[in-house]
């Protein structure tokens, strides 16, 4: 008789870079695990790296991950847990070989791995950093030959969870509904607290029934043999684990249902959420496919040089001070304009307000240009001169410096075989990482029927986010907004009232943007895409938010005729 693998505890202790510190020691610290994951990358972390290796050709990885192992990796080691980390960025060898010198140093006999072969930046000239994002067969590799540590360079945030688990459990590429499981489960732990209460919509309602949100647990995952999984924190710590939570979580930068990967694509509107205890959500019936034929590879380049100021606006007559000081500074520019120029007045300010901060309105200039001379200087002088001759009342918030260099990231697409995936062994031998064989390309998925309408009763004109909760982000400039509620009868309204059109009327900035919504009836969620609304990307601050961190509170917060029953 062949005894199965037991489940697979795997852990998170780092959503970014800069995320807390002390994380990874609580992780150990705080119950049993297997595997300890961190992702420190995000297409605005690829660009600051970028322009660190600028600077130092040795650089290009997250520092932070080596000062965590220092305290750490005895720790790791003696508790028989294995760290998969992308922290390698933009310098997966550079960062082993640090990790190698740190043990040695410490005297603690780890075996370090690593994978490469996403960095397509030759083929891609005049860009920063081109990287692939590479599935999760590499990490498996090298724990399936005895790492302990393995660090990795642009692979999916989901790709740390899928390689421990197809090591651990002896899946091939073609165990799609196990990989795709495995994803779902890394797309829950990949942000961390964000699933631990940490960002959450009715953050309010649980600091009511006595949870302590101030500094929520990271989350991890049990993860079984078929794919299935219980998501829960270490027991004691802050923040809860629950259905909201999760789904909240899986809402965040997905788009329809089928979310792809490299390695799988797994089916969004095949996941089934059921609370399973006291912080304990369980996640099974997870259905998955073969992947695209096609790799997705960020490209960071320098756009050009960027500068801002904000005028501060006080009292009566806001407006008018706007349009003079509008005026004044496009005459003083008028010799050398800036490529782009933007002005947006942010109405902060009230009537009769008991403070000068609450009578004051921003006005917010931001310029481009190729040329740092055109947005550094020229503005600078042209803002400051206006000190004494222009608006009562005239300030600003900071004066504009010398303009800073902006990025701007794009998505394109290479074959499955279009990069050398290779998994880097602690003893130097490179074993590489076939391609996927079986694929299949995307297509969207037919609509599902929605429920039956709500019966009509009487209606209440109150906001959105009394009865919905809402997380957004960014894909490079595109947002997403997941909308979901807690009940089969606020379900039957949401899918029938948060159309597109209206979606567009609340949210008037996406009014000429396409925008694409996508039920995910399982999940009581409606996702919706706006294309093109954060212009080239996080790293060219387009707009006010410029990871649409806050979009779907914004809507939350719109006010629309809500049935009665439902309040």
């Amino acid at each position: 008789m062949t005894r199965q693998p037991r489940s697979l505890r795997i852990g998170n202790a780092s959503g970014f870079y800069g995320d807390r510190f002390d994380a990874m020691r609580e992780m150990l610290t705080g119950g049993e695990l297997d595997v300890l994951t961190g992702d420190y990358l995000a297409e605005l972390t690829m660009l600051i790296l970028g322009r660190d290796r600028l600077k130092d050709p040795g650089a290009g990885y997250a520092r932070t991950f080596l000062r965590q192992l220092e305290e750490c990796l005895g720790l790791a080691r003696e508790r028989g847990v294995r760290i998969v980390a992308n922290a390698g960025g933009l310098n997966p060898a550079g960062l082993a070989d640090a990790v190698r010198q740190l043990a040695e140093r410490l005297g603690l006999p780890v075996r370090v791995a690593h994978v490469e072969g996403d960095d397509l930046t030759a083929a891609h000239p005049g860009s920063l950093a081109a990287h692939a994002y590479l599935g999760g067969f590499g990490i498996a590799a090298c724990l399936r030959e005895g790492a302990d540590v393995v660090v990795t360079g642009r692979v999916t945030d989901a790709a740390l969870v899928t390689g421990p688990a197809a090591a651990h459990f002896g899946w091939g590429p073609g165990d799609h509904d196990r990989l795709a499981g495995a994803v779902v489960a890394g797309h829950v732990l990949e942000c961390g607290a964000q699933a631990t209460g940490g960002n959450y919509a009715f953050f309010h309602e649980a600091a009511r029934s006595g949870r302590d949100l101030r500094r929520p647990g990271f989350p991890l995952a049990e993860l079984h043999e078929d794919g299935s999984c219980v998501i829960t924190k270490h027991p004691g710590t802050g923040g809860f684990v629950d259905v909201g939570t999760v789904t909240a979580q899986l809402l965040y930068e997905t788009a329809g249902a089928r979310y792809a990967g490299p390695d799988v694509t797994a089916r969004l509107d095949t996941v089934r959420l059921t609370q399973d205890g006291p912080d304990r959500v369980r996640i099974e019936g997870v259905r998955g496919e073969a992947p695209p034929p096609t790799l997705k590879v960020g490209v960071n380049r320098l756009g050009g040089f960027r500068n801002e100021v904000a005028f501060v606006l006080t009292g009566l007559d806001i407006e008018a001070k706007a349009d003079l000081v509008r005026e004044q500074l496009t005459d003083a520019l008028a010799k050398s304009p800036p490529a782009e120029v933007r002005w947006d007045l942010v109405r902060t300010d009230r009537p009769d307000a008991p403070s000068e901060e609450t009578a004051s309105a921003l006005l917010r200039l931001v310029v481009r240009d190729p040329s740092q001379e055109a947005v550094g200087r020229a503005l600078s002088g042209a803002a400051i001169e206006l000190a004494l001759g222009s608006y009562p009342g005239f300030h600003v918030l900071a004066p504009p410096g010398k303009g800073s260099p902006y990025g701007v990231f794009e998505d394109v697409y290479v074959p499955q075989g279009g990069v050398d995936h290779v998994a880097v062994l602690h003893d130097g031998r490179r074993i590489p990482v076939p391609p996927a064989h079986d694929t299949v390309v995307l297509d969207e998925v037919p609509e599902p029927p929605l429920p039956q309408p709500l019966s009509h009763g009487p209606t209440v004109r109150a906001p959105l986010g009394l009865v919905a909760g809402a997380r957004s982000g960014d894909k490079g400039g595109n947002a997403n907004v997941g909308v979901w509620v807690r009940s089969d009868d606020a379900w039957r309204w949401l899918a029938h009232e948060l159309t597109v059109d209206r979606f567009r009327q609340l949210i008037p900035e996406s009014s000429r943007l396409k925008v694409t919504r996508h039920p995910l009836p399982h999940l009581r969620a409606l996702n919706f895409v706006v294309e093109g609304i954060l212009g080239e990307g996080v790293a060219a601050q387009h707009r006010f938010d410029p990871q649409a961190k806050a979009l779907g509170e914004w809507l939350r917060s719109r006010h629309l005729d809500i049935p009665e029953i439902l309040l």
